[in-house]
């Protein structure tokens, strides 16, 4: 995990110029089972109805969790794509930012669960209960 790759520096220059970046995700914190990042509230994020659009917080938490698989990767997979997702959205926020903790739940040599939670920052209020499946990707022989 010490790799210069799997940095909070390194992930967040992974993601500029990509959907991250644009939405403005940023890796706050990333240690052995467990990956942090978090993102503004912005017009840009809402939907039509004046919340926060819920496309906005899947994506921040498949790419919280993708960061999580990239840091936990076993030795000899180049990558991962993710598989499977569900999310549950128990509220929604309209101002202020949000921050989202993932968590490896199973790290196999095929695949990875993970889950997440994002939450309000400001209030602690739980926003989001996330968990996906990744299928590693190996050199073909």
């Amino acid at each position: 995990m010490t790799e210069e790759r799997n940095t909070v520096e390194a992930l967040n220059r992974a993601g500029q110029g990509m959907l991250p970046g644009h939405l403005g995700i940023q890796v706050l914190s990333v240690q052995r089972g467990e990956i942090r990042t978090g993102m503004s509230v912005e017009p840009h994020l809402m939907a039509p109805n004046g919340f926060l659009h819920a496309g906005s917080l899947v994506t921040l938490a498949d790419t919280t969790c993708g960061y999580g698989c990239r840091v936990h990767l076993p030795d000899g997979a180049q990558g991962f794509t993710t598989i499977e997702l569900k999310s549950n959205h128990l509220s929604t926020a309209r101002e202020g930012s949000v921050q989202c903790v993932a968590r490896p739940v199973h790290l196999g040599g095929s695949t990875q669960v993970w889950d997440a939670t994002i939450t309000h920052r400001e209030t602690g209020k739980t926003l989001v209960l996330f968990r996906c499946t990744q299928m590693l990707l190996y050199p073909r022989a």
